[in-house]
């Protein structure tokens, strides 16, 4: 398989299903961001090396391509013209936004109450879990503007929604597991 296609020479895609749109669709800017954020899922990964938290990532991970094959294809598009499913994939579903929950409470367990809004930092690893989280959020950001004009799965915006929430669970825990102190924001 050729990686260049030269089919985008022109600044243009396909989405699942053959549509063509420009590079700068609002649906390839929302898949895109879910992509980027994969990327730092990435990064992050690569810098533990706790099992568990590495397994849960790459189920994350997983579910972002899922994500984003989901927003490449537009509803009008979901079913062949046969009336199967285009994607042969398990969708977003509310089963993986209890998986984020749960985890989110496990690893709440071990932290501190939060008293303070919470300077990113302290550790690489720690400040890849906040840009991360930015990038999630600005993932959920485009998708919303995607949802305010086309139809898309409603189980993608609280995925994104609790997975940001999961991300900075997740800088809290690694900033305890490294032993480096929290800088409380104090407004200042």
């Amino acid at each position: 398989m050729k990686i260049y296609t030269k089919t985008g020479d022109d600044g243009k895609t396909s989405l699942y299903g053959g549509t063509r749109v420009k590079k700068n669709d609002l649906r390839i800017d929302a898949y895109g961001t879910v992509d980027e954020l994969n990327s730092y899922l990435g990064l992050i990964r690569d810098q533990i090396d706790e099992e568990g938290l590495i397994n849960d990532l790459i189920r994350i991970q997983s579910r972002l391509f899922t994500m984003g094959a989901m927003l490449a294809t537009p509803k009008e598009k979901e079913k062949k013209k046969d009336g199967t499913d285009r994607l042969k994939i398990k969708k977003i579903e509310e089963e993986q936004i209890d998986f984020l929950e749960k985890r989110i409470d496990q690893m709440n367990e071990v932290l501190e109450p939060m008293t303070h809004f919470i300077l990113p930092g302290g550790h690489t690893v720690v400040s890849f879990c906040h840009i991360a989280r930015c990038v999630c959020r600005r993932a959920e950001r485009k998708t919303v503007e995607l949802a305010d004009n086309e139809i898309i799965n409603d189980y993608i915006l609280v995925y994104l929604n609790r997975l940001s929430d999961y991300l900075f669970v997740l800088a809290r825990k690694l900033t305890k597991d490294y032993k480096v102190k929290e800088m409380p924001w104090k407004g200042q």
